[in-house]
């Protein structure tokens, strides 16, 4: 169903702009439009999200409670033992979840922690669960080793737009974020990134930031939209709350821009209304966090998403894992065609 064919890479800031001013329902109905030509449109992408290392992040992100810059009574954990992350990882898929996305609160992995992270990839990704790690800053030889390991989707958030950036966050870059993408990529995987709203950008920061995902050399897969979830402690526990309806807008101008990544509405869930998120799904969300909690702040609980799933008619997105079999057939074929090719030369040369 989904085809790269109608995705652009040359957006500009006035025809961004052009969509955010589209009447409501004119902008909602070309959104879901897009959504129906790649998706269906009755189908979410489950995951669960599972903090592995929480607090004293060396970072000054002045949305997150887990900085170590910040007093927010969040206790502080090392990094979970392998086994305990596995067994986490199991009740997400008894309960409906496709992929398994493990975060630490870390400026960037050591040495020294990656054999324990190599081995949860592996871990998970054996019990048939689909891979993501939200770590920091990579490395090269990290994003390959990862990958090696079998880690389908890295998760590195741009936040915001260019402009604003410093505004929020000081002690890394935008180029270093932009740079981690492109060690993600070059080491095969994909890749996970969005922004959060309602941190006191203005509306040409959220311009920004959805231009400078669409007109990335290859479109994140995922793209999660997070509503500012305010904490206690934080700089940002004040900040004025942002116009539902304008969530929304993003939401449908992230659809248009990116029509073939998965759109997920991520933090500030359990702020919405059901009403709110029925809208957002119309709009081109179609990927969720499921369970009670993200990483360290709220999430509806997982009987709530499923009632609204049921009323709705929405159902969980299924991975097609090919059988034993079909991936023992494919393996024949490519050694036929390898020996195949063996028997012929170019007359040419």
């Amino acid at each position: 169903m989904q085809t790269t064919a109608d995705v652009r890479h040359d957006w500009t800031e006035d025809e961004v702009r052009a969509l955010f001013e589209l009447p409501f329902n004119d902008l909602l109905f070309r959104a879901h439009s897009v959504h129906r030509q790649h998706f269906d449109p009755n189908q979410v992408q489950v995951s669960t999200l599972l903090s592995i290392k929480t607090g004293a992040c060396p970072e000054d992100c002045k949305y997150c409670p887990q900085s170590a810059h910040y007093d927010t009574g969040l206790e502080k954990q090392r990094l979970m033992e392998v086994e305990a992350v596995l067994a986490k990882a199991r009740q997400a898929k008894a309960a409906g979840s496709t992929r398994f996305c493990m975060g630490a609160a870390w400026k960037h992995p050591t040495d020294r922690d990656m054999p324990y992270v190599l081995e949860m990839v592996k871990g998970v990704k054996a019990l048939g669960l689909e891979t993501c790690m939200t770590l920091g800053m990579l490395k090269e030889e990290h994003a390959q080793q990862l990958a090696e390991a079998g880690l389908d989707y890295y998760n590195h958030n741009l936040d915001t737009s260019p402009e604003f950036y410093d505004k929020i966050i000081t002690t890394r870059t935008y180029q270093d974020r932009l740079d981690t993408l492109a060690h993600v990529r070059d080491a095969g995987m994909k890749i996970c990134s969005g922004g959060i709203l309602g941190m006191g950008e203005t509306a040409r920061d959220r311009i920004g930031l959805l231009l400078q995902l669409a007109n990335l050399p290859q479109q994140p897969e995922s793209v999660p939209i997070n509503m500012l979830v305010k904490v206690e402690g934080t700089p940002l526990e004040n900040v004025d709350n942002l116009d539902p309806l304008e969530f929304i807008r993003n939401i449908a101008v992230a659809r248009i821009l990116m029509p073939t990544s998965h759109v997920r509405l991520s933090a500030g869930r359990e702020q919405m209304s059901d009403e709110l998120q029925a809208m957002a799904f119309f709009a081109g969300a179609n990927s969720i966090f499921y369970g009670e909690c993200l990483l360290t702040t709220p999430n509806p609980e997982t009987h709530r998403d499923l009632q609204l799933f049921k009323r709705l008619g929405i159902n969980p997105e299924q991975r097609i894992e090919p059988s034993d079999e079909e991936q023992a057939q494919a393996i024949a074929n490519r050694l036929q065609a390898q020996q195949d090719d063996a028997l012929f030369y170019d007359a040419a040369h």
